[in-house]
């Protein structure tokens, strides 16, 4: 299967904003669940946020709020806008497609997801 293309991470300042895209290569016809999730330094793959097949949102607690989701999931793409950012936000965020249309069981959890983009760096000072 193709690999999702990410882009829009960078180095911010505490309190800045930044927007990530995600989008898959190819057209599958059906709507995918997707994800993104995050690898701090030293910790292990982290939920962020989810956009539903239907469109319905999902977030991480300590991101409600500050981080929005959207795109269009019969066209595999994921947006994430991060507005006040924190240092505790610094890690690795990688977009992720669920591994069968239509479904979102625990979308929380990784092992559900089979196609993954490399990731795109976002760091924050403070």
């Amino acid at each position: 299967q193709g690999q999702l293309v990410e882009s829009g991470g960078g180095l911010v300042q505490a309190g800045d904003s930044l927007r990530l895209s995600c989008a898959a290569p190819d057209s599958t016809g059906s709507a995918y669940t997707m994800a993104w999730f995050r690898q701090a330094p030293g910790k292990g793959r982290e939920f962020v946020a989810a956009l539903r097949w239907d469109l319905t949102t999902f977030y991480a607690d300590n991101v409600k709020g500050r981080f929005t989701i959207s795109g269009g999931a019969a066209k595999n793409t994921a947006y994430l806008q991060m507005n006040n950012l924190r240092p505790e936000d610094t890690a690795i965020y990688s977009c992720a497609r669920y591994s069968r249309p239509y479904s979102s069981t625990e979308y929380y959890t990784d092992s559900n997801y089979n196609v993954w983009g490399r990731g795109t760096q976002v760091t924050v000072s403070s």
